[in-house]
């Protein structure tokens, strides 16, 4: 039963994941995928800060956390967008990229945790 809600919720993630990647143009910079990682990360730190209270049961971190949050976060996009800057030799871009994803991811699950406690 427990994959079913990691199915689910990952379903559901990867599904809001696309849609902003329809909303968001990304002509010169990637920015769905620095949306969606921001957004997952503000999400994630909620959720977590909501199982340390000991207020998410183990069905909900298994759709949300893992499931939603892990359909809806992408590292592996991210990863080939940088890659795909660096080899179109946009390296300021690629080093602003990678920088802003991860000071901004990084604060984002801090801003979530904050919300949650």
């Amino acid at each position: 039963m427990q994959f079913i809600y990691v199915f689910l919720g990952g379903g559901f993630g990867a599904m809001s994941r696309y849609g902003i990647s329809k909303v968001i143009s990304d002509q010169y910079f990637p920015y769905a995928t620095l949306i969606a990682n921001i957004i997952s990360c503000v999400i994630l730190g909620y959720l977590l800060g909501l199982t340390m209270q000991k207020s998410l049961d183990s069905k909900m971190q298994l759709l949300l956390m893992t499931g939603f949050c892990g359909g809806f976060s992408t590292f592996s996009t991210f990863s080939a967008e940088t890659f795909n800057l660096i080899e179109n030799n946009q390296f300021s871009l690629a080093l602003l990229y990678v920088g802003a994803s991860l000071l901004i991811c990084i604060l984002s699950i801090w801003i979530g945790l904050k919300i949650a406690l």
